[in-house]
């Protein structure tokens, strides 16, 4: 029986200046802001799009978190500090995650509130230890509620998050974590000279979380834990999106061919919360004729 692990609910960004990251996040994704809430020394920005969310944190006044998230920030920087994955059966998934030893933090039952709208969310939430989870930090969430989307403020606006691609030391363990322990399923585990790179790429409802790991490496030159690594977003055009961009004063790539075919990329260079950023059109789907 697999896990009841659904999608990725969202990924955490951090940053010292909220006002400054969510001006950049609006142009980059071309969408408004759909969440905003604040306490316990933090305040939180929410961009929600059809197959997750982008959170933005920050902090802000006095408070555990805000210390916890100062103390992030001291330590490793602005950028990508978590990814929590969203459950249909949050006690079931957590006495899996015990029965396989990764020690999940007792259920927590929590609540925010939208200074936006006033709307109401609850949810309920685990997570592991990072030596668990080879020294990333991950969540789990239970919600019934859906959160408002991000409405779009240009034609060329992102759709959805592609891949989350995490560095991984070592593969086979880390193949071993995301699939037999968490459950995804597996695509492809790719090893290519001409890249440099091993790949292994796990679905996880719509979208792709890729393990990377450069072939070479020895292990004394290895960073000890795994790494969040960046984000791909979709867009529908990819020349158009790059535009958009380029005319906003970002700092864009040209578009190339991607390595998955019939993709179209373009890597955005600058005022990206310090998280390496692809933009990435999708391979055309097939109409029911050609499958």
């Amino acid at each position: 029986m697999t896990t009841p692990i659904s999608s990725l609910d969202h990924v955490t960004v951090l940053t010292r200046d909220l006002p400054r990251a969510v001006d950049d996040a609006t142009v980059l994704l071309g969408r408004k802001v759909s969440w905003r809430s604040s306490g316990e020394g933090v305040a939180t920005a929410l961009f929600t799009l059809a197959n997750t969310s982008l959170e933005i944190v920050a902090p802000e006044g006095a408070g555990p978190q805000g210390d916890r998230v100062r103390a992030a920030l001291d330590e490793r920087g602005e950028g990508l500090a978590s990814a929590c994955f969203r459950t249909t059966d949050i006690d079931r998934l957590t006495r899996r995650l015990a029965r396989l030893q990764l020690q999940p933090e007792p259920i927590t039952e929590a609540a925010g509130t939208d200074s936006l709208s006033g709307a109401v969310l609850r949810w309920r939430r685990t997570r592991l230890p990072p030596a668990a989870a080879n020294g990333i930090r991950l969540f789990f969430l239970q919600r019934e509620d859906e959160r408002p989307l991000s409405q779009p403020t240009d034609p060329t606006a992102v759709t959805g998050l592609d891949h989350l691609v995490v560095t991984v030391r070592d593969p086979e363990r880390a193949a071993a974590f995301y699939g037999a322990r968490l459950g995804l399923d597996m695509r492809l585990d790719l090893s290519r000279a001409d890249w440099g790179a091993r790949l292994m790429f796990f679905r996880c409802g719509d979208m792709i979380v890729e393990l990377a790991k450069r072939l070479g490496d020895a292990d004394g030159e290895l960073a000890k834990d795994d790494k969040f690594m960046g984000l791909s977003w979709r867009v529908a055009n990819a020349d158009a999106a790059r535009a958009r961009l380029s005319a906003a004063g970002f700092d864009v790539s040209e578009v190339r061919v991607g390595r998955k075919p019939n993709t179209r990329l373009f890597t955005v260079r600058n005022r990206n919360g310090g998280v390496p950023t692809l933009m990435i059109e999708p391979a055309p789907r097939a109409s029911a004729a050609e499958q």
